[in-house]
């Protein structure tokens, strides 16, 4: 998606989705409560966006084909690409997402256990939640661990049942 620079807001089944463009693509999907001040002179439609995630919650979208603009540090940005291998459907351990960044992106001669720490706090910076979906990677022991929209929000994503609006909260 390139095209409008500015925000619009998509009432998604998980709550109002906050969506920042610039002119590369999204930059930010933020949840309630998490949404930065914006100039409502910056408001603006943005169809594709909207269409791709309707598909999405439908069930009707695996993929999300929009252009994003991530803005993070090299190892932040191999771990949301990362991310956005992981099959619709599917999840993955946070160490096993940690293992599949290239080793020469962790400084040198980090422990194992140090580079899972440091995926982890990557995944938990992704600033395109549900785009980019981070909420695939669980717990070791296939808990789930820390959503920045909340468990409840991870939950239903993960869930068979969150396709659909009618089973959403």
């Amino acid at each position: 998606m390139s095209g409008p620079t500015g925000w619009t807001i998509y009432e998604s089944p998980l709550g109002p989705l906050t969506v920042i463009a610039g002119p590369a693509g999204i930059t930010n999907v933020h949840f309630p409560g998490r949404v930065p001040r914006l100039d409502r002179a910056e408001r603006c439609a943005m169809p594709e966006l909207v269409e791709q995630l309707e598909g999405y919650f439908a069930g009707e979208r695996r993929p999300f084909e929009l252009s994003l603009d991530l803005r993070g540090n090299p190892l932040q940005k191999l771990v949301w690409g990362q991310l956005r291998e992981i099959p619709y459907g599917a999840t993955v351990s946070y160490g096993e997402l940690a293992g599949r960044v290239e080793e020469s992106a962790y400084p040198e001669g980090l422990e194992p256990y140090k580079r899972v720490r440091l995926a982890a706090a990557a995944i938990g910076r992704t600033p395109t939640p549900i785009v980019v979906p981070c909420h695939r990677v669980i717990g070791a022991d296939g808990s789930l661990t820390g959503y920045g929209g909340g468990l409840w929000r991870k939950q239903a994503l993960l869930s068979s049942r969150a396709r659909g609006r009618a089973e959403m909260r």
